[in-house]
């Protein structure tokens, strides 16, 4: 089990009397999700631009090429890769400069410091995490952890048990929200806040979630309502505080997430576009937390945030019916 002695602490000395970089593992992989190439690619500092490329991530080699000045977290690096597929895993092991194609996830343990579950298909993240977590071996786990009541309670009780456990959207770290969070204090009281995004709730709800609830301080939600259908999702959240928040993720339209905030003095709109920024900013979290010995981000907040995911589910199952939380 990860105990108070820091991760970092128990890596041996390198020839100058440095400590050796935290050798992480990258799990991958789910449909059009491309992060295990991106994330291992900002870790390890080096990246295949044409290889991305190939298996349909232009965009990816696109901002890795534009960043390429910052690549590279010299504390930590990406040894090992595991996906459902040996093609798969030996294509992310070319595109991001990983040495060593694993058959199973088991048989990372021993060979890595912690691991990272790249994937954002929730219905399969307990299984693939189980191994490490009851291994003792510290995980972070993609966005969004769960969509399943059964499995939030799961991964709480490990938390109590004292298991590493990290999981949100990069979403909470980005520039923009962040510079939100710095004006509040001059919009006056809220009464308003709207997001908009593109895709589906399930996978990318909790980028707007994420976003919001770091720019409010994580406030506490009362209830959930989704009033839309599964391709034009409108979800309807009532925090403890009485601010209503509207959130909107349509499949079919064109755009970037944003976020509006109301209130009686002054709005703002909030246009994210950086997602570089807020990979590099998370990874970094993720391995400042590693060598501190325990998250940085508190699970409560993981928790409040998939109590919403799993509500809306819920409320569009029962005909819009609202879901106290």
């Amino acid at each position: 089990m990860y105990s108070d002695e820091q991760q970092a602490d128990r890596r041996p000395p390198t020839t100058d009397g440095r400590r050796s970089p935290i050798r992480l593992g990258i799990i991958g992989m789910s449909p059009g999700n491309a992060h295990p190439y991106s994330w291992s690619a900002i870790i390890n500092g080096v990246f295949d631009g044409d290889e991305i490329s190939r298996v349909g991530y232009p965009a990816v080699t696109a901002y890795l090429e534009a960043n390429r000045d910052t690549l590279g977290i010299r504390v930590a690096r990406v040894t090992h890769v595991w996906a459902q597929e040996a093609e798969i895993a030996e294509s992310i092991a070319k595109g991001a400069g990983i040495e060593n194609v694993v058959t199973s996830l088991e048989a990372m343990i021993g060979e890595v410091d912690a691991v990272i579950l790249a994937r954002d298909d929730p219905e399969n993240h307990r299984e693939m995490a189980r191994p490490f977590i009851e291994a003792g071996v510290p995980i972070f786990i993609d966005k969004p952890l769960t969509c399943s009541r059964e499995d939030l309670e799961w991964f709480a009780a490990q938390h109590r048990a004292g298991k590493f456990l990290m999981s949100c959207s990069s979403m909470r770290y980005a520039n923009e929200c962040r510079i939100a969070k710095q004006e509040m204090q001059s919009f006056g009281q809220l009464e308003l806040v709207t997001a908009v995004g593109k895709k589906d709730w399930k996978k990318y709800g909790v980028h707007l979630l994420e976003g919001i609830f770091s720019i409010l301080g994580d406030p506490l939600p009362h209830s959930v309502r989704h009033i839309g259908k599964p391709d034009k999702e409108i979800i309807h959240l009532k925090m403890a505080d009485g601010l209503d928040i509207m959130l909107h993720l349509f499949m079919d339209i064109t755009g970037t997430f944003q976020i509006s905030l109301f209130g009686r003095n002054g709005w703002k709109l909030i246009d994210i576009r950086n997602s570089y920024s807020m990979f590099r900013d998370n990874i970094i979290e993720f391995i400042r937390s590693l060598e501190e010995g325990k998250p940085r981000l508190d699970f409560a907040k993981t928790e409040r945030i998939m109590s919403v995911i799993i509500g809306a589910k819920e409320s569009l199952e029962r005909g819009g019916e609202e879901v106290v939380l």
